[in-house]
């Protein structure tokens, strides 16, 4: 089964992203305070605001603009991509929707705010806090994965 989606709904799925992202964010500025914790799922995942100026695991701290510009050219990279394809590969098509819709949500928040708004932190291990745009690029990583390995069933047998 050959499943693909067009670039249309392709895009659609990374505005929803960039939608949810968004969303949940202003919701967690308006009802967390900075450095206060709230449980969600208890032993799990609590709530706690942190402002992040750096990358994944504060990775280049205090580094807003280059990361604003490199989110900025990874999304446009990503579009035109995505554009130049009237359908994709379904893996191909999720991961590339969460990629722009991840780097699209973090990349609002550097511009807009000069951090990134982080606050799900997981209880059980010492992690770093995070967001849903974390969460979809790191899904995007996963889709990836998944293209390669069903493409690569698909090569191997043809």
């Amino acid at each position: 089964m050959n499943r693909t989606l067009p670039r249309q709904s392709t895009l659609l799925i990374a505005l929803v992203i960039v939608v949810v992202d968004q969303v949940s964010k202003g919701v967690a500025s308006s009802v967390l305070q900075d450095g206060h914790t709230l449980p969600l799922l208890p032993h799990l995942i609590s709530l706690q605001l942190v402002h992040n100026t750096g990358a994944a695991f504060s990775v280049l701290r205090g580094s807003t603009a280059l990361l604003g510009l490199l989110s900025l050219g990874v999304g446009i990279g990503l579009i035109l991509l995505i554009w130049r394809q009237r359908v994709l590969p379904f893996w191909q098509a999720l991961a590339s929707a969460a990629l722009l819709g991840g780097t699209l949500g973090n990349g609002l928040d550097r511009w807009r705010l000069g951090y990134v708004v982080d606050f799900l932190a997981l209880e059980p291990i010492d992690f770093p806090i995070f967001n849903g745009a974390d969460v979809a690029i790191n899904l995007a990583v996963l889709c990836f994965g998944i293209d390669l390995w069903t493409r690569r069933g698909e090569t191997s047998r043809g």
